[in-house]
């Protein structure tokens, strides 16, 4: 897949091979190690899509489900990720938790979707746009499959500047591939979009280690 980078910004080190053997191997204890650690940042990130209305959901990257039981009821949630096993855990709680509000959930590049342009009121992408081999793809995809005046809601973590912080992200960096993830991503490469009216930029969690972003499509 090509993959489209930002001016100045240094090839990826992460490609589906790699996500897909990384999240292969997180599956089994992804809700352990991550579901607290995370549950600030996914909660900030739910409340925006609640207080949106009720309407047609798309959770890009919606991993082992573990937000699906916290959408309004009167929502159409749709989840897409591109690893079968963590999708595999989320459709399982699905039938578990009987959550009627979740329309499917489905293997899927994030950046090439199946579904037709406008077709979502909301997006939503919870620590998802560091961990794939193509940022701004999946961005303009997520862009085209909101409607006009529809939002994008994200929450992730991006790199510090500088400091102990960035020391600890660039020596992660390195280890992107095994990771699954990068800890350098940079803010700017999601942000200043032609397409996109930044609505909300917020600091979350006890460090401040997660960053709020809502978007809406201009018409």
């Amino acid at each position: 897949m090509s993959q489209s980078i930002g001016a100045g910004a240094k090839p990826d080190a992460l490609d589906h091979a790699a996500v897909v053997g990384a999240y292969r191997r997180w599956a089994p204890v992804y809700d352990v190690i991550f579901g607290a650690v995370f549950d600030s940042g996914r909660r900030a990130a739910i409340d925006a899509v609640n207080r949106h209305g009720g309407g047609r959901v798309l959770e890009v990257g919606v991993g082992t489900g573990l937000a699906l039981p916290s959408y309004r009821r009167d929502a159409e949630v749709v989840g897409i990720d591109l690893s079968h096993h963590m999708l595999g855990l989320a459709a399982e709680r699905v039938r578990r938790e009987r959550l009627d509000h979740i329309r499917g959930v489905a293997v899927m590049d994030a950046s090439r979707t199946a579904f037709p342009d406008a077709g979502f009121d909301v997006a939503v992408a919870m620590f998802l746009i560091t961990t794939v081999p193509d940022p701004e793809g999946v961005m303009a995809e997520m862009e085209r499959v909101v409607r006009p005046g529809g939002e994008i809601v994200m929450v992730n973590h991006f790199a510090h500047e500088g400091g102990v912080k960035g020391a600890v992200e660039q020596w992660l960096a390195a280890r992107a591939g095994s990771l699954g993830w990068r800890p350098d991503f940079p803010i700017d490469r999601v942000l200043g979009r032609p397409g996109l009216d930044l609505l909300e930029r917020r600091k979350l969690g006890l460090m401040e280690n997660f960053t709020l972003l809502r978007f809406r499509k201009r018409g």
